[in-house]
């Protein structure tokens, strides 16, 4: 972990204004976060015992880094306010941040081409403990919102 960024996660997320649809995005690996997936043992910490960061940093940079990595459109993904867990792993405490597509229709095609898939919540089953609890988490937030 060289850079600020790196103790830091995206999950994205889609929801249809009329359907409410929602789809998570998925890597070719598997993982819902990026731009890398969580490590190995990674738990997520509950609001009492997360620790004071000093430092914070703001998701949009996050968000650009990612549109960077992925060639997205600058306003094609915007961050979710009021979404920001913390998941403990073995590198530290890592802060992962919501963002959603901004789009009338799901991003099925955008995500494919670069090998990644717009999946719902019960077809992201079976990953790791981590990751699901992130995904019930950002569900009932979207619900909510």
């Amino acid at each position: 972990m060289d850079s600020p960024l790196d103790r830091h996660r995206l999950l994205l997320y889609y929801k249809g204004d009329i359907s409410a649809l929602v789809l998570f995005a998925q890597q070719s690996h598997g993982s819902v976060c990026f731009p890398e997936p969580l490590p190995d043992l990674s738990s997520p910490l509950e609001a009492k015992d997360v620790p004071d960061d000093k430092i914070s940093l703001h998701p949009a940079m996050l968000v650009n880094q990612l549109n960077q990595l992925l060639g997205l459109e600058a306003d094609l993904l915007k961050v979710e306010s009021g979404f920001c867990e913390s998941i403990d792993s073995p590198v530290g405490v890592i802060t992962v941040h919501m963002a959603r597509f901004m789009l009338l229709d799901p991003p099925h095609h955008i995500m494919q081409s670069r090998d990644c898939r717009m999946r719902t919540l019960p077809e992201l089953r079976g990953r790791p403990p981590a990751e699901m609890e992130l995904l019930r988490r950002a569900y009932v937030k979207v619900m909510e919102g």
